[in-house]
């Protein structure tokens, strides 16, 4: 593969309770472990970065396929939503559910359009394989 852009990112801290800057200083916050998983909250966390990233990603890919494909999508969005849980093997897992809405489609379309979307994003071919990863067309 021939690298177009890379991206990079420091985590400074303690990990999840933290601090993340890249390196051009876009991203410059403090992370922390959600009250769920037993933290404070109230800042960002590594799952909600993944879930802002895959959906960009997802939503580029989407418009992608759409243009190819010679179809406008009007309106569309692209929601994720990125769980972490116990693995049963010691460790933690990732699953991902990403929601597709293109209000100016007939649903079978939008889907098959998503799941174009889905062979193409560099996300979704990074996880596969890897977690569990389901894309839904919704109309909301």
């Amino acid at each position: 593969m021939t690298t177009i852009y890379t991206a990079e990112a420091l985590s400074t801290g303690a990990g999840r309770n933290g601090h993340v800057r890249s390196s051009e200083g876009i991203i410059d916050i403090d992370v922390a472990v959600p009250k769920e998983m037993g933290g404070a909250g109230g800042a960002a966390n590594p799952e909600l970065l993944f879930a802002a990233g895959y959906a960009a990603c997802f939503h580029s890919a989407l418009q992608g396929v759409a243009r190819a494909a010679k179809v406008a999508l009007g309106d569309s969005s692209v929601g994720a939503r990125v769980g972490i849980g116990p693995n049963g093997a010691g460790g933690y897992g990732l699953t991902v559910h990403l929601e597709v809405v293109v209000p100016d489609l007939p649903h079978d379309e939008a889907q098959r359009l998503a799941d174009q979307a889905h062979l193409v994003c560099p996300y979704s071919n990074a996880t596969r394989g890897n977690i569990e990863v389901t894309v839904s067309v919704t109309d909301d």
